[in-house]
């Protein structure tokens, strides 16, 4: 019953079959190899059109690298206060981008829209040197709250970044949970959106460690190498990142992985609201976060439950903990099972 992080999870078969069968044998360094050239075209495959990809061995150096290649002087970043870049990145992405702003674009349900950063925008008009300058936009898909942006809602955030002239970014952390919760293709979600620049993660979802920027217009991947060099991404031994990749898209396996993850996010959703309690945000990937009695969330952990506590901030009166509750989160994964989930509900009295 280990609901504290989807990083928490190891590595699915196929990943780790992949890295076996490429541990032996001769391969050129630095990203020249076969595997490595093979599996970024297979990246081009499932994106339907040519990209340029880099691997990285974390999430927090492909964000940090690809707003990177957007930066300006005095530039600023807007992003949602809750971001992954704003919150849990120790500065990476303003000392990359040497020194670039986050502003932070208000909204609820961990996303913001396009009037709100119509808005937060206004404040750096262009041409006025005291402001800065805008220089991308950053999109969490899914959110840290668990939810998802819509393809309308990209598509209305990229238009408004193209009235500044500025990229979209997306942190895709959690990207095939988001992608199978729509119910549509990579590229619906990413270039036919509107994304210039994805950080394709996926570790949280059964790789060991491995982590791409993905260019969609390759021209402004260009110079990127030295980005990624001087950022102490750029892997000797390319063939064991290329390697988890290719067991991860095997027979589509990661598409498969991030459905059951949401089932079992799901599952759990529905459980805790048939025993009473409620949800801070929707549940739409592999996130839950519910609103519990202290008395429950002890009897939990007593049982051998694992999770987080989580700050709700911005909830209407109705959703918000009252002196007596807390908000926890439970992230489900891969490896999660419906006993795991079952066996949890049933110490919550469901």
């Amino acid at each position: 019953m280990n609901f504290s992080s989807d990083n928490w999870a190891g590595a699915t078969a196929p990943v780790m079959a992949a890295l076996a069968r490429h541990a032996t044998g001769l391969a050129p360094a630095y990203g020249s190899d076969p595997l490595t050239e093979s599996v970024t075209a297979r990246f081009s495959e499932i994106f339907e059109t040519d990209v340029s990809v880099f691997f990285v061995g974390t999430g927090t150096a492909a964000n940090s690298l690809a707003l990177a290649a957007f930066a300006k002087p005095g530039g600023a970043i807007f992003c949602h206060p809750d971001s992954h870049i704003q919150v849990d990145e120790c500065g990476c992405p303003e000392f990359m981008t040497s020194g670039g702003k986050l502003v932070s674009v208000p909204g609820e349900d961990g996303k913001f829209s396009a009037e709100a950063l119509q808005e937060a925008m206004s404040a750096f008009p262009d041409g006025v040197v005291h402001h800065g300058q805008v220089a991308s936009v950053s999109i969490t898909q899914s959110t840290e709250c668990g939810t998802v942006y819509t393809l309308d809602e990209i598509a209305r955030i990229k238009s408004v970044a193209l009235e500044r002239d500025v990229a979209l970014h997306m942190d895709g952390a959690r990207f095939a949970n988001a992608l199978v919760s729509l119910g549509v293709t990579p590229a619906e979600m990413t270039w036919k959106a509107g994304v210039d620049v994805l950080s394709f993660g996926a570790t949280k979802n059964g790789c060991w460690c491995a982590e791409a920027v993905v260019f969609f217009n390759r021209e402004q991947a260009r110079g990127f190498e030295y980005f990624r060099k001087r950022g102490g991404h750029l892997f000797s031994k390319s063939r064991f990142a290329a390697a988890q990749f290719e067991g991860y898209f095997e027979e589509d396996a990661w598409l498969g992985t991030a459905a059951h993850a949401n089932e079992m996010a799901q599952r759990l959703a529905d459980g805790i609201r048939l025993a009473g309690g409620r949800t801070a945000w929707p549940v739409e990937a592999n996130e839950v976060f519910p609103v519990l009695r202290r008395e429950l969330v002890e009897r939990l952990r007593d049982g051998g439950a694992a999770f987080y506590e989580w700050p709700a901030k911005g909830l209407d009166l109705s959703i918000a903990p009252t002196a007596d509750e807390v908000c926890l989160r439970l992230v489900t994964n891969f490896a999660t099972s419906e006993e795991d989930v079952d066996v949890f509900l049933n110490l919550l009295g469901a």
